[in-house]
């Protein structure tokens, strides 16, 4: 009796268990928007998968897993299930960058190809509107909108800066200025933006943050070939984590609002072949401060990096981190996580 009673308390935990967290499959090659999504019957696209999640109760956990291909955005994606602080919605690729099989060819990739689809303060594309709290985005690859008629392209957008808990990680962000440009990668109002382990190639802006800005912060990331600037801050009402980023040859460090000296921190990071260092924007552009108040620790600023790039052989699977002899290594900025273990 006491071994029946022990297996109907396991049946119930796995019951339980399954009711609170479930999966949908994402197969851009092989599903069909026609199947249930399941892992053996994947859907073909993340707009059906986003329906699917809008019916899952908000109390339940669920993971939009994404395998490879290619991912054509044709309008924008709007993350909009309710989700409680407990129970969060996750789009993460099927296969991780930390995973012993993954290789860069299994990353998802991401393209918006939209016109304009949204009017919020001024014409725009967006590839993944964020309109719920609590979601987080693992292991996608991010290019630029190739869409002539664009000029302001944004892959992840937050607008409603009542919102909180946003964490994206293990990502790539790769703009071409001259055929798909990023205006800027992230672009969020609102609390608890938390970004990691994240690469940040040839964008113009990688973080845009201004309305509602708290428990914010910026880890193990790289941002390299910002033509405007690595990140542009409102209002400093709360203070941030910035650690272990390199940033380099920028045109800025960072953008601010004008005749203010905020008090920020950065430390363990590298900023090196950066054109200007901290500015504001003023009227028709940005401008140096030639005043500041934050504060550094183990701040270096001088050397070179070297990323390992695409060669004779294709992408190699560190492509866009940090290869041995680059100045950096040492904070273990980059896509794979176990290296900063």
């Amino acid at each position: 009796m006491c071994k029946l009673r022990y297996l109907l308390c396991i049946i119930l935990l796995l019951a339980r268990y399954h009711l609170s967290a479930q999966n949908i499959f994402v197969d851009v090659q092989k599903g069909s928007d026609l199947n249930p999504g399941s892992q053996d019957a994947p859907l073909a696209t993340l707009t059906k998968a986003m329906e699917h999640a809008r019916v899952i109760n908000k109390n339940e956990n669920v993971t939009i897993k994404v395998l490879p291909g290619l991912y054509v955005l044709n309008d924008k994606v709007t993350i909009d299930k309710p989700n409680t602080e407990e129970a969060w919605l996750t789009i993460e690729a099927a296969i991780m960058p930390d995973d012993a099989d993954w290789t860069p060819t299994q990353m998802p990739v991401i393209q918006s190809i939209s016109s304009n689809n949204s009017t919020t303060q001024f014409p725009h594309a967006i590839g993944l509107l964020i309109a719920t709290g609590h979601v987080s985005i693992r292991g996608l690859k991010f290019l630029g909108n190739p869409n002539p008629n664009v000029k302001y392209y944004y892959p992840i957008n937050r607008e409603d800066s009542t919102l909180t808990g946003l964490n994206v990680s293990q990502c790539y962000f790769i703009g071409e200025k001259n055929s798909a440009p990023i205006q800027g990668s992230i672009w969020a109002h609102g609390a608890a933006t938390h970004v990691d382990h994240c690469i940040f190639f040839g964008i113009k802006n990688a973080l845009l943050l201004f309305k509602g800005i708290k428990d914010f912060s910026l880890t193990y990331s790289i941002i390299s070939g910002a033509y405007e600037a690595a990140v542009w801050y409102g209002p400093f009402n709360h203070p941030f984590i910035f650690q272990n980023n390199i940033v380099a040859d920028s045109e800025y460090l960072w953008l601010r609002q004008e005749n203010t000296f905020p008090k920020y921190e950065f430390s363990d990071c590298l900023f090196t072949g950066l054109k200007h260092y901290m500015g504001y924007y003023a009227g028709n552009g940005a401008v140096p401060a030639e005043r500041n108040g934050h504060t550094e620790r183990n701040v270096g600023k001088t050397g070179k990096l070297l990323l390992s790039e695409v060669g004779v052989n294709g992408l190699p699977k560190d492509y866009l981190n940090p290869i041995s002899g680059s100045e950096g290594t040492q904070l273990r900025a980059g896509i794979f996580k176990k290296t900063a273990r």
